[in-house]
């Protein structure tokens, strides 16, 4: 599986942070990540996440899947934007589920996914809809900024 692992390659296609967690997530053409804290200005960075009572390393930079968004529609009729879906970064053809453990390359940054998110009913406090049950085991990937780095939309991404 490792093989087969090393030869995809994805992109960026959304960059997204906030400064505090019920505040709306903003859309960026760039994100300056900063090893072992976490994105310039974003919530999890500044002590500033809904879970700050529970620091853990892995919540640096979070990942979500492009597809899960054209699933919510394709399969249950939710329009989910980009910026919605409380992540980071919003990826094209990337693996997420199964880069647990696994270091990899955005831009100039390297991080190691964590573990996988789950969905959390803040998601659905904010956005109005209804998708708790739908993002289960598709919620996206938790990481750890290894090596500090500017990323952009549109950046490649791929086993390091």
């Amino acid at each position: 599986m490792t093989k087969n692992l090393a030869r995809w390659s994805g992109e960026i296609v959304g960059l997204h942070k906030t400064p505090r967690s019920f505040l709306p997530m903003k859309n960026f053409r760039c994100l300056s990540l900063i090893a072992g804290v976490g994105i310039d200005g974003d919530r999890h960075a500044t002590g500033e996440a809904f879970h700050s009572d529970r620091p853990e390393e892995g919540r640096q930079i979070t990942l979500f899947e492009e597809e899960t968004i054209d699933a919510l529609l394709r399969d249950h009729n939710i329009i989910l934007r980009p910026e919605d879906h409380r992540r980071n970064v919003t990826t094209r053809d990337v693996p997420l589920n199964h880069l647990v453990g696994k270091k990899f390359k955005i831009g100039e940054a390297i991080l190691e996914g964590t573990r996988l998110s789950t969905p959390c009913r803040h998601i659905e406090q904010i956005t109005g809809l209804e998708l708790f049950n739908q993002l289960l085991n598709r919620s996206g990937l938790n990481a750890k900024i290894i090596v500090s780095g500017k990323i952009f939309t549109g950046d490649e991404i791929r086993m390091v």
